[in-house]
Parts: structure tokens; sequence; C-alpha cells
């Protein structure tokens, strides 16, 4: 048995030994977020409408009496909403409730009209039945067993902002203030349109069974997102301990925290990793999306103050990514050489559309760090739309146990087909990156290893072999984009030694600063 590492010491003055504390791995993706949301400040909630199913004429939300309520309980099949409101209309109050089980409409009842005294007397009561819970005190919320639990939204849960439309861009002006024509080419103006698209957004949240009646974009607070990752966080630690009594429990906590729509089907219990892991990246696109919705609502915040001339919403919403994209050229060598990569190594039906050289703010600065490593490779990454500008904004972070196979990292391979099916496409179009990543020194493992935090001492990157993968010729820093890929091999190199047991290998980062912003930034159209 190899012996245990033991941790560095250091000397004190008078020669006395203390022991250093090990250095702590990067936080990954998961876990920075959560932290990311809980630290949010909570903002102040904009205004809400009254729910969509009340056809009471010219009414308002009076004050804040309005709440969204969910509760799912698998033992019982159920998973269900209640909407609680106080309106007032023509000088009469009432309060309307509706409540059903999640992705149908419900029942509703309308009490009143009322004095403003009776109809708030109403709500408070109901709210208090139905959660266990004063209003008075609900910036207290304590979940109850048995109880509905309170959703927090930053204003109204149905609301869609009403733009008018300048060159088939969405944008909020004032009547005064004149748009400017956009910028960008053209290919760029329908990629901004496409990856700020709230239609894009909503379509990725159904399919990940998300209810977007109860969670709209770029309503949904923060604080709720983050009690969503801490539920996921105690189903993990359950799963981990085989507490298996508890999971029923958990996940009943985590689907009514986070609603979803499973329309007459009982809620599955989260039971094992693979469910766990598919539900952490269903948590983190949802806050990409919240990052991407962000980044729209400042950009609408700064053409508010603005007086006379607004930039054109497409310029907004570029810049608001704090990243250059320079579109490549379809003649030059560089683009054939990347759908050459392309065609080599991808599935049939692929059609490379636009490829495009990203520079991000200050990323240049942090990869310089790693000058030193000598060994780089342009790699894929496959993701899902809805978080490409979030990924332009940010950059690439460490995914928790992303692939299953060596643990948390930034995954990337060299063939197009495994980063393929990470791809999650709107319409047919599909977008990955292509990455210049300095690997560094590779240590490579033959069988998977999830238990991976770091690559091993003396080595830089972990590569799961795989039985082939494309030919690389030798960097070349002076003229790297050419040189790596002039001899990329249009068939795969065949390795006759210990692998994966799987044709195709993965590369991973487990580091921040080793994946550089001048990456190629890929859109494809393909029958998905």
């Amino acid at each position: 048995m190899a012996p245990k590492r033991r941790a560095k010491s250091s000397t004190k003055a008078g020669g006395k030994k203390v022991k250093e504390e090990p250095e702590a791995p990067p936080k990954d993706k998961f876990t920075s977020a959560k932290e990311a949301l809980k630290a949010t400040v909570p903002q102040v909630k904009g205004a809400r409408n009254p729910d969509s199913f009340c056809h009471l004429s010219n009414a308002e939300i009076h004050e804040d009496y309005d709440c969204m309520l969910n509760q799912t309980n698998i033992g019982n099949n159920n998973n269900k909403f209640y909407v609680i409101q106080v309106l007032v209309s023509g000088g009469k109050y009432y309060c309307w409730t509706r409540w059903g089980r999640v992705g149908e409409s419900g029942q509703n009842n309308l009490a009143g009209p009322s004095t403003v005294d009776a109809a708030i007397k109403n709500f408070e009561k109901k709210f208090k039945d139905k959660t266990k819970n004063n209003w008075s005190d609900r910036e207290n919320f304590v979940s109850h067993s048995g109880k509905y639990t309170l959703i927090e939204v930053d204003g109204d849960q149905d609301a869609e902002v009403k733009v008018d439309t300048v060159d088939g861009g969405d944008v909020k002006v004032k009547t005064e203030q004149h748009v400017l024509p956009c910028t960008l080419d053209e290919a760029t103006q329908r990629l901004i349109r496409f990856i700020f698209n709230n239609d894009m957004f909503k379509e990725a949240m159904t399919s990940m069974n998300l209810d977007i009646k109860k969670m709209p974009l770029g309503k949904l607070s923060k604080q709720q997102i983050a009690k969503g990752f801490e539920a996921l966080e105690q189903i993990e630690a359950a799963i981990k301990k085989g507490e298996r009594n508890k999971l029923e429990e958990l996940t009943s906590k985590f689907f009514t925290i986070i609603p979803h729509n499973f329309g007459r089907n009982r809620p599955p219990i989260i039971s094992d990793d693979s469910v766990l892991q598919g539900k952490k990246e269903m948590l983190l696109v949802l806050a990409d999306i919240e990052i991407a919705q962000s980044l729209k609502a400042e950009s609408e915040k700064a053409k508010e103050e603005m007086k006379d001339t607004v930039p054109h919403p497409f310029d907004q919403n570029y810049q608001s990514l704090k990243c250059k994209l320079s579109l490549m050229d379809k003649k030059s060598k560089e683009f054939k050489i990347i759908e050459k990569y392309l065609n080599a190594t991808g599935r049939k039906g692929l059609t490379l559309v636009d490829v495009w050289e990203v520079d991000r703010d200050t990323e240049a600065e942090r990869f310089r760090e790693n000058d030193a490593l000598a060994n780089r490779k342009l790699l894929w990454h496959g993701t899902n739309v809805a978080v490409v500008a979030a990924i332009l904004k940010s950059g690439l972070r460490i995914m928790p146990h992303s692939g299953g196979r060596v643990g948390r990292g930034v995954y990337f391979a060299s063939e197009n087909i495994k980063s393929a099916g990470y791809v999650c496409p709107s319409n047919n179009i599909g977008i990955m990156f292509l990455n210049e990543v300095a690997l560094g020194k590779e240590y490579t493992i033959t069988q998977d290893d999830s238990s991976l935090r770091k690559a091993p001492a003396g080595y830089d990157s972990v590569v799961a072999r795989g039985s082939q993968e494309p030919g690389f010729s030798t960097y070349n820093q002076k003229s790297f984009l050419i040189s790596l890929f002039t001899n990329v091999l249009c068939e795969l190199r065949t390795f006759k030694v210990a692998c994966c047991g799987r044709a195709i290998g993965r590369y991973v980062r487990m580091c921040g600063g080793v994946v550089r912003g001048r990456q190629q930034f890929v859109k494809m159209n393909r029958q998905w």
C-alpha cells in the first residue's frame, strides 16, 4: 500500500515546525453558483399583475397581497399550486384564489366584493391555512410537512415584457427616443438574437419539465434558485449515506421549491447519482438563464436612462457580454480547416454555419499564467444553447462530476461527435466551443475514476484515453490556429494500448485559467 501523502510543513521563528493546510481544490460551478445566488442582494419586487385566469375587469393587486404557493408530495402523488391575491376593481375589494395540479389551470374562486379589511383578512387566513405561516412574518418563512411552500418571484408570475420591434429585435424605448442602427454584421446579429431569445429559453426550461408559469423568465428570485441548490445537496448527502428512507421526502421538498410539470404522472424520486447530476445540470442551466435575463434587464435599464438616442438592442446585448466576437470569413483557410476537423470527427448531417473567434475581457491575462505549458490543443466542448450567453460572459467553469468519468473539471473532447452529444439545440441550431486548452503534462487513465478532484502531483491534466483520436501537429505559438490544424487527419488514429473501454477519449482540466478566451465559437445546423 502506498504511503499517505503528508501535508507540507514550514518553520516558524524559533525553529518550531507548523503544519500547513493543504491547498483547497477550486470550487466547482455548482458550489460557485449556489454561493453567488445566496450572496445576491434581494431586489425590490417589480409590479405584479392579477392572475391571468381572473377576468375581473380593470383589476389591480392591492399593495403586496399576492403569493404563489407550491406543494409536492410524492407519496400521495401531489404536485399542486395555490394562488392567493387581494384585488381591487372599481373601488371594491376581492380575494382571488386558484388551485390545482402543476401544469393545469385548476379551479378558482373570487370572494367579494367586500371591504379592504375583509379581503385582507380572507387572504391572510388562507395563507396561514395553506402554509402554517403568518403573512406578516413571511420574510422568515418556514416550510412545514404537508403544507404549501412560498415561491419567491420578482414581479408578475405571468409577465411578458411588451416591447416594440426594431429590425426584428425586441427593444423597450421611450416614444421620444431614437434607436440607432445596428453596428453588427448580419451573422452576429442573428447570433445575438438567438442566444437572448425568450422562446429559446422557454423551450429549454420546458424540455427539463420546469413549469415556466411558476418560474417565469427573469422573475424567479435568485434566492429561490439557491434554495433548490441546497435541497439537492441534502439529497446528495442522503444518497451517499445510504439513507434511502429520506429520499422521498427530500425529493418532494426539491420539487416544491423548483416547480416541475409532470402532468398526471407521479413525480419521480431522485434516488441515484445519475438522476441527481441531471438535476444539478438543470439548476445550473436555470441559473445561467437567469444570468442572461439579468444582462437583458441591465441593458433595458441603461436604455431607460438615456435621453435622445439609444443603441440598437442587439448592440446593447452584445456589449453586455463584455467580449469581442469576430466572425470568421467562410473563404478563409482557418474556416476550411475547422470545417475539415468537424467533418472528420463529427456525426453525419452537421453543417457548419458560422464561426466566431472569441476574445473575452481579461481572460488573455489569466491564460498567460500557463504560458509555460507547451502541450496545447484545440478541443471541442458541447453545451446547451440556453447557457451560451452566460459562458460568453463568464467563461467555462468547473462542473461537478461532468460526464461522470473523470470527476469534476472542465471537459473537452478531440472528436466532435463526443461533444455534440452534450449539445442541446433550439430549432435545429446547435452551438459548440472549440477551445485552446493548455493541457501541459497529461495523466492518462485507463478506467473511469469519478473521485478525481485534481490532476496527480507532477501532472496538469487528466486524459481518459479512448481507442482512437485525430492526429495533432506541434503547437506553434506564432501561428497557433494554422499550425495546429494543418495536419489534422481525415482518418482517425487507432491506439493499440489500454484505454477506457470507449472509442472516444475525454480531456479534463481541473483548475481555472487554462482555457483561452480566444476560442472558436461554432454554430451548426442539423436534424438533431
